[in-house]
């Protein structure tokens, strides 16, 4: 970026008809309002991604939790599959999984989130959190959609 900083007299001469010097200096806002609208497109995606396999929560008043980098999350779809992250697994095969995960983890366990469907009944969704317990998750966080209008 060059800035001509000499008066009309003593500095270099134009030439024509005292037609000013054509601007050198870059153009940005164009190159600013594409970035923006790029940060906001993955700031809207991005929540999206995390949640891989569609379930219709339930609603609650609860606040929202903050994630955390090493977190496992179990979904459970309307017709009882369970899901570790977005793979699905076989009925039984949980078990194994979640000690595979307590094995590689050491003394510090991961954060599990528990998404069930709101229509899936009770005694699965237990049953899962039974198997968490067994394996030693002590600590779940249940997923809902935050709703100021829950019951």
């Amino acid at each position: 970026m060059a800035i001509n900083l000499t008066s009309g007299r003593g500095g270099r001469r134009r030439r024509g008809r005292g037609r000013a010097a054509p601007l050198s200096d870059m153009n940005v806002t164009p190159l600013v309002d594409v970035m923006l609208v790029l940060l906001i497109i993955f700031m809207v995606t991005a929540p999206m991604l995390t949640a891989g396999v569609p379930i219709d929560l339930p609603d609650s008043k609860a606040e929202a939790l903050k994630e955390e980098p090493h977190a496992i999350t179990i979904s459970m779809d309307e017709l009882g599959r369970v899901f570790l992250d977005s793979q699905e697994l076989a009925p039984g095969e949980l078990g194994d999984r979640l000690s595979a995960v307590v094995r590689d983890a050491g003394a510090r366990l991961p954060l599990v989130t528990l998404r069930a469907d709101r229509h899936l009944d009770y005694g699965k969704v237990i049953a899962v959190m039974g198997e968490l317990n067994a394996a030693g998750f002590k600590s779940i966080a249940l997923v809902t959609n935050g709703s100021v209008e829950a019951p």
